[in-house]
C-alpha cells in the first residue's frame, strides 16, 4: 500500500529545511498515518486500512452526528 490517507487522500508533502545561514536543503514532510480497522457497514465486516490523524478526527464527528 502507498503511503496515503485511504480517507482523504492526503500524501507526503516537499518542503525545505532552511539552516541558520539561510541554506535550504529539501525535506520530505510525511503524512501521520496509522493502520486501523473500521467498521464497514456496507459489508458487515472489519476493513484494515492505513488512516491518516485528520481522517480519524472526520470519522469520528460523522459517527457522532449520526
Amino acid at each position: 500500500m502507498a503511503k496515503k490517507c485511504y480517507v482523504t487522500g492526503k500524501t507526503r508533502n516537499n518542503g525545505y529545511s532552511i539552516s541558520h545561514s539561510h541554506i535550504r536543503t529539501k525535506k520530505i514532510q510525511g503524512v501521520n498515518l496509522q493502520s486501523k480497522k473500521i467498521w464497514s457497514e456496507k459489508q458487515q465486516r472489519w476493513i484494515k486500512v492505513k488512516i491518516s490523524t485528520k481522517g480519524i478526527k472526520t470519522l469520528l464527528k460523522q459517527q457522532t452526528i449520526r
